[in-house]
């Protein structure tokens, strides 16, 4: 009886330890004193090239959605009207007087939840050059895939002897998309080769899965679908 008493006891520590850990994850912070914190926030630097005559939009969602960012800190501040501008890659929050500002210091977000999206903070690798920047998160895990978004800017065409003139305008790419291993830099999925060798482990397995479900590496369904078999080995 008493080895069962102490049983017990310890289960309903491990337990409330257990939801401690889960409680504690992040701080939770009013939203009021994420706007009063102005020495990790600046005013949007985009003005220019968002005037209305401009074609297209520079943004993942022209619109605000409420949401939440997860700091490094541990520290979440909730209910922020927040839109990620792909051109300047910013996270955009907008202030309870409605000014639209950016973050100045993205390097302290960890994550941004809001409406559809997630995205993280993250260092990556291109051209063979350290970066840092914001990611589309598409799957999570030992493995986790990314969706990096792109748009160009094209300035305004004069009129031609056969062509009218153009106005200036966002023209969006096409997506690209990175592996991350734990907390390493992301890395951009080239060839299929370079796909299969970006994988820490089990790289016959994937070679065989990738070879089985004919996955493309720039279809992101594909992508997941493989990322999903990779983190359930």
């Amino acid at each position: 009886m008493k080895t069962c008493f102490l049983v017990l006891i310890f289960f309903i520590g491990v337990v409330n330890h257990s939801f401690g850990q889960i409680t504690l994850t992040y701080e939770l912070q009013e939203t009021i004193d994420f706007y009063k914190t102005n020495k990790f926030i600046t005013e949007s630097g985009n003005k220019i090239l968002t005037e209305n005559h401009i074609q297209g939009s520079p943004y993942l969602n022209d619109e605000f959605a409420n949401g939440s960012i997860y700091t490094t800190q541990r520290k979440q501040y909730a209910d922020i009207p927040l839109r990620y501008n792909i051109y300047n890659d910013d996270l955009e929050f907008k202030t309870a007087d409605d000014v639209v500002q950016a973050l100045a210091t993205p390097e302290i977000v960890e994550k941004a939840i809001f409406g559809d999206t997630h995205l993280v903070f993250a260092p990556y690798l291109l051209s063979g050059k350290n970066k840092k920047g914001f990611f589309v998160v598409l799957e999570e895990g030992k493995v986790s895939l990314y969706a990096k978004p792109g748009i160009l800017f094209r300035e305004a065409t004069e009129p031609g002897a056969y062509k009218s003139p153009e106005p200036p305008k966002f023209v969006k790419k096409s997506d690209d998309y990175y592996l991350r291993v734990g907390s390493e830099q992301a890395q951009i999925i080239g060839s299929k080769k370079e796909l299969v060798e970006a994988f820490p482990d089990n790289q016959d397995k994937i070679e065989s899965f990738m070879s089985k479900k004919k996955t493309k590496t720039n279809k992101p369904e594909s992508l997941k679908e493989l990322v999903k078999y990779y983190n359930s080995l």
